[in-house]
């Protein structure tokens, strides 16, 4: 008897210690919390450096205090195992997040403001490089904050400081999703106030309306003549047929592929509606193809 308590009791000293080693990895799926950082990954040097993507000239820098409200949008299958910015390959099955300015790798909370679900996502990757975009987050980010479907979503993000050397992303506890107040109607003749589309500082909410800091719309957007009432998205075009029908499979039922000219184009619709076929070319570019086009017809 006294050799069975012996072996019990090892048993649960070896068990202790599994959880205290596994906890210093700086939080997991699930714990609710913030991760705690013990043991922080370098940041990688080549990340620091500006660069340019498109024309457009980025700088990345230390950024302690980051905490900006705007638009996410997620990446999955199209890189899924590629190479990310710090050399991590891509796994759109954890959560991480890719970021144009944040130190590499990085931990950030994300909190998308419709629904109030929170997660921390590793950041180890650049981009998106869109304009009114954020942050790209990974599929499985993008599920556990349910955006997946809209394809982007508004929301809040916030750096937390270095990842650790492995893992970090983690679901947090839910927060009550941003309320808005109805106002009286104003009847006064005053002009809106221009809709802001590039990232803001973070407020906490406040009682009275605030205006949406993204609109997929430009102000004055020039009017496309639809032909047979309905506007489509084409989200690219294609020499080889099986290619073509493996991106509209993958865009889900109202993708289809056309055949012309000798190529074969992948379109998404119809939409009667200019505005909602609009909505949809963004979704269609937060899902990879950043050269999709708005069209009428089809």
């Amino acid at each position: 008897m006294t050799a069975g308590r012996w072996m019990r009791g090892a048993l649960v000293l070896g068990l202790f210690s599994l959880l205290a080693a596994c906890s210093s990895l700086g939080g997991g799926r699930g714990s609710g919390g913030i991760p705690v950082v013990k043991d922080p990954a370098p940041i990688v040097s080549g990340t620091m450096r500006p660069y340019q993507v498109r024309g457009r000239w980025y700088t990345p820098k230390g950024q302690p205090n980051y905490d900006e409200v705007g638009m996410a949008s997620w990446y999955g299958d199209a890189f899924n195992g590629r190479p990310t910015s710090t050399g991590e390959r891509f796994d759109m099955h954890a959560l991480t997040a890719a970021h144009k300015t944040l130190p590499l790798p990085g931990l950030v909370e994300v909190t998308n403001l419709t629904n109030g679900r929170r997660i921390v996502a590793r950041v180890n990757d650049r981009g998106p490089f869109v304009d009114g975009r954020i942050i790209d987050l990974s599929r499985e980010a993008a599920d556990e904050l349910d955006m997946r479907r809209d394809g982007v979503a508004r929301v809040r993000v916030r750096y937390l400081g270095q990842a650790p050397r492995l893992g970090g992303g983690t679901v947090l506890r839910a927060e009550a999703p941003r309320t808005v107040e109805p106002q009286p109607v104003q009847r006064a003749a005053v002009q809106p106030a221009p809709i802001q589309t590039t990232p803001q500082p973070y407020h906490p909410p406040q009682s009275a309306y605030t205006p949406p800091a993204y609109a997929p719309l430009q102000a004055a957007p020039t009017p496309v003549a639809p032909i047979g009432g309905s506007y489509w998205v084409q989200a690219g075009a294609f020499r080889d047929p099986g290619a073509a029908q493996r991106i509209a499979e993958r865009l889900g039922a109202r993708a289809k592929v056309d055949e012309t000219g000798g190529g074969y184009r992948v379109l998404v619709g119809p939409w009667i509606d200019q505005a909602a076929a609009e909505s949809a070319r963004q979704a269609v570019m937060a899902r990879g193809y950043a050269d999709a086009l708005l069209i009428s017809g089809g």
